[in-house]
């Protein structure tokens, strides 16, 4: 409960944001009527989800159809068991970390399938096939993408990741240390890019391409039980996925002076914001340009990456000393 609450009332005022921040570049008002500033309106947009009725189409598999929300929303918390927030405030410390992270949000994919099948609807279907290979698309590269990190890092422990980036120190692992966005610039770029694909975010949110597909595969969910648990574990994807932006390349915790909790905060809400701005600024792309810059681009750039990247810190002997690589 101490992770679950702080988790939802988070994904409650990111909406709130979004909203704002919408509004402001879109020369809007914006949410102002239920609080001060329109704080409160996150509860009110809750309780009237509370309020709308579940509907069950009396042609779906009715046990999968229940049971797929149940699976994205735990997939998608189940991933924050493993994330640091400091040092040793973490609930599960596994030296396999980015290992689980890669196969809980490769589990995921199952969701969305089960929804789009059950729900014996073809836009559903259609909506449940283009999201998985969308997601499938973006989970190569991220995959590659954590294989140079663990080259940098030595190791799959997250904690042991970002302790890696402490510049601070004198050393770590016999040599100096840095943020990883220095070294990895272009896969951090890649990283958050494939992060917005994951979690269907303009400009890739085709799954929910209105045009054609309306909601994707949850055309057919209503009501909190329903739909507002694949909402919550979209808006929950997001914040984590913003957290491991932070995590990876950005020094998680670590300071640049003062309190190490505050510069955590404000990274994760750094990378939250570029999440609202790109989807403010930019189109929603076709989703052959999707594929194109998934399987043309970023996979052969994150491939290309790990021998060079590995040959280069083989020849400047800047392997980690204390880990299994070297």
């Amino acid at each position: 409960m101490g992770l679950i609450v702080p988790l939802l009332l988070s994904t409650a005022f990111f909406t709130l944001a979004e909203r704002k921040v919408h509004a402001a570049i879109q020369i809007r008002t914006g949410p102002n009527i239920v609080g001060a500033f329109g704080l409160l309106q996150p509860l009110a947009d809750g309780l009237k989800l509370f309020l709308k009725e579940t509907i069950i189409p009396m042609a779906v598999n009715l046990v999968v159809f229940l049971l797929a929300p149940i699976v994205t929303f735990s997939l998608s918390l189940a991933a924050w068991s493993i994330i640091p927030f400091y040092k040793n405030y973490v609930i599960a410390d596994i030296e396999l970390g980015l290992l689980y992270l890669f196969a809980v949000s490769g589990l995921g994919v199952y969701g969305i399938i089960l929804a789009g099948w059950a729900s014996n609807s073809r836009f559903a279907f259609m909506g449940a096939i283009r999201s998985t290979a969308q997601m499938i698309s973006y989970e190569v590269s991220l995959g590659l993408i954590m294989i140079s990190l663990l080259l940098l890092a030595g190791s799959l422990n997250l904690s042991e990741i970002v302790k890696s980036q402490d510049f601070l120190s004198v050393d770590f692992g016999g040599r100096n240390s840095v943020w990883y966005i220095l070294p990895l610039l272009p896969l951090s770029i890649a990283f958050f890019i494939s992060a917005l694909a994951e979690t269907n975010r303009a400009p890739f949110d085709l799954v929910e391409s209105e045009s054609e597909l309306i909601a994707g595969p949850f055309i057919e969910y209503s009501s909190v039980s329903l739909f507002g648990q694949f909402f919550l574990a979209e808006m929950a994807s997001i914040i984590l996925y913003s957290t491991l932006t932070t995590l990876f390349f950005f020094g998680g915790w670590l300071p640049l002076f003062g309190r190490s909790f505050f510069w955590f905060a404000f990274k994760i809400s750094f990378f939250l914001l570029l999440f609202l701005l790109v989807r403010a600024a930019l189109p929603r792309f076709r989703y052959d340009q999707l594929n194109r810059l998934g399987w043309r681009i970023f996979l052969p750039v994150s491939l290309a990456f790990v021998p060079f990247f590995s040959g280069l810190l083989l020849s400047f002997d800047l392997l980690p000393q204390d880990s299994f690589l070297s």
